[in-house]
């Protein structure tokens, strides 16, 4: 029997171009991993870093996220055969910046030891993997996309709705059990209003808008498969009443559902040893819902993070508590904006990946997302 009295062990390091953050327990061991590219041409130096860190902690990937340029793909995916052999996880390349740029920006990974996961597989492709525990069953999908992406774009993000449903089934799970959702929308500032309307009616037929509502991120990004719409979600089903699921209210913002969007700001999951918090993509809006300091990216940054700030602090948690985050940004240029804010207010150390992409209002300049967990 394992000691549920005792807290999670929960470290962080930087390993040279690795952020890692380590949640042990008895049951097993959880890796936050942000990968940042190394110096030079070498485009997939990263992955052999992190598969040299993986093998040395005897992890397997859950789920990977890979940001920058789909040129980039064909060879980035044969770099990771050759560093991990067979990819037995989803992985979710999401394009920034277009074709010009021929760059990645980074990598995450959720891993794990001291347990094994189970694929779930859509036509051939790997889309998830689930595992447990004695607290919960878990479930992460990623690389959900409509199969014909000459169909509409609300007509794929429907389709890509169902898949979710669809692959939730397979882990024994439904809509009900999702903490976290994130949407990478191809052209979003050409119908992300319409993509609203398909998720607040999915979500009003599946009942969730009466439950404890999804933390998602929504950015404009391009995809390997020109998709409308490319989807990931983490999903929990408690085996007990001692995993508890809540909603989280932004001191700062009004509820996204305050202008049609079906999101809850923040969800924590709270653990007899610890406690995880997943804080949606957020950006410089006001508590009225009106975008604030237009043209100016320093200050959308500033606010933002201030924001970001209040929600942690309400939950008892601070800078330090970050396992990952990912920063977004309309114009790349702008992202040493946001190292001289950290520098300024010493985050220097937090684990950021740096994507580009468009926010989901034409003014808005900067967004980040972000996880954090903490004893309980």
């Amino acid at each position: 029997m394992e000691d549920r009295s005792a807290l999670a062990t929960i470290t962080r390091t930087s390993l040279g171009n690795l952020d890692v953050v380590t949640v042990s327990r008895p049951c097993f061991t959880k890796f936050y991993i942000t990968a940042h590219p190394v110096e030079g041409n070498n485009h997939y130096g990263m992955f052999d870093n992190l598969a040299r860190f993986l093998h040395d902690n005897d992890a397997q990937i859950v789920s990977q996220d890979v940001f920058g340029c789909c040129a980039l793909q064909s060879g980035g995916m044969e770099a990771l055969r050759g560093a991990f052999g067979e990819i037995k996880w989803p992985i979710t390349w999401i394009e920034g910046e277009g074709p010009s740029k021929k760059s990645l920006t980074g990598t995450q990974v959720y891993a794990i030891s001291g347990t094994s996961a189970a694929p779930i597989r859509w036509d051939e492709r790997i889309i998830g993997n689930v595992f447990e525990d004695d607290d919960a069953r878990y479930c992460l999908l990623g690389d959900l996309r409509a199969a014909d992406s000459s169909r509409s774009d609300t007509e794929q993000a429907r389709e890509t709705f169902e898949k979710m449903e669809e692959a939730l089934g397979h882990a024994q799970m439904d809509f009900s059990h999702v903490v976290r959702t994130w949407l990478y929308i191809n052209r979003i500032l050409a119908w992300y209003d319409a993509f609203n309307s398909v998720r607040n009616g999915f979500f009003a037929e599946r009942r969730v808008l009466h439950g404890t509502m999804p933390a998602s991120t929504g950015i404009g990004a391009g995809n390997c498969a020109g998709a409308a719409v490319v989807a990931e979600a983490f999903a929990i089903r408690p085996k007990s009443k001692s995993v508890r699921i809540q909603q989280v209210t932004s001191p700062l913002q009004c509820p996204a559902p305050d202008y049609k969007s079906s999101f809850s700001r923040a969800v924590e999951v709270l653990f007899c040893d610890h406690r995880r918090l997943y804080v949606s993509g957020t950006a410089s809006i006001e508590r009225n819902g009106a975008t604030a300091h237009v043209g100016d990216a320093a200050k959308q940054i500033a606010l933002t993070m201030e924001v970001i700030e209040a929600i942690l602090e309400s939950r008892r948690m601070s800078w330090s508590d970050v396992s990952r985050a990912i920063a977004y940004f309309k114009d790349m240029d702008d992202a040493p904006l946001l190292g001289a804010y950290c520098e300024k207010e010493h985050l220097s150390l937090l684990p950021i990946a740096v994507a580009h992409g468009d926010i989901c209002r034409e003014e808005l300049l900067f967004e980040i997302e972000l996880d954090a967990v903490a004893n309980s």
